[in-house]
């Protein structure tokens, strides 16, 4: 008898944002996204996070190499973030400052995007998964080589336990109900989704 299916959603109050090596050189190997489309997918969920005032976390892997600086939108966006430059761990919970600021959050839920998806992303989510924490992997906010790589990267984080969404998706389960702040809301998907700013001017218009 398999076991009672539990909906384990987003809360806001228990979450953090872990951003994992969305760096200048490797992002020029994603694949299976347009630049474009990658590049605001990437800051739609920098945007949310912000938004909902979650804890988030920067790192990078050996960034004084090939793999490049942090692109800088990001730290932009979050100049006071923990930001951890990795000296050469590929497995970002291999290095005791990134596992350290995780825990420092004292958050449960984890939300993790980064390049690429079967490396960059795959290994701390499944180190995290290991140690008892749920693992949310943005999907549109993670990159690799192609569909190929991607799909490998899915199946095997899926069959640990990760839950796969989009930056959408998790904005919407953050924010539960339109009527917390339609404004807000509307402002941020409407921001990064070109039809959704249609729609959102058109409720504008109408009121």
């Amino acid at each position: 008898m398999s076991a009672k299916f539990e909906y384990r959603r987003l809360d806001r109050n228990d979450a953090a944002v872990l951003l994992v090596d969305h760096q200048s050189g490797l992002c020029n190997i994603v694949g299976d996204f347009s630049p474009d489309d990658f590049k605001n997918n990437v800051l739609a969920l920098a945007d949310a996070a912000k938004y909902f005032e979650l804890p988030t976390i920067l790192t990078t892997s050996f960034e004084d190499g090939p793999n490049g600086p942090l692109v800088p939108e990001l730290k932009e966006r979050f100049p006071d973030a923990p930001y951890i430059a990795r000296p050469g761990q590929i497995n970002a919970w291999d290095n005791e400052d990134f596992v350290q600021a995780v825990k420092a959050t004292g958050k449960k839920q984890l939300i993790i995007a980064g390049v690429v998806t079967e490396v960059c992303v795959a290994f701390p989510a499944l180190s995290a998964l290991e140690e008892g924490y749920d693992v949310f992997v943005i999907a549109d906010a993670s990159g690799t080589f192609n569909h190929t790589t991607r799909e490998a990267a899915w199946a095997r984080m899926t069959a640990a336990g990760a839950q796969l969404m989009t930056w959408f998706g998790a904005a919407s389960e953050l924010h539960r109900d339109w009527r917390n702040d339609v404004e807000g809301l509307g402002t941020l998907l409407s921001n990064h989704l070109p039809a959704y700013r249609n729609l959102i001017t058109s409720y504008s218009g109408k009121r």
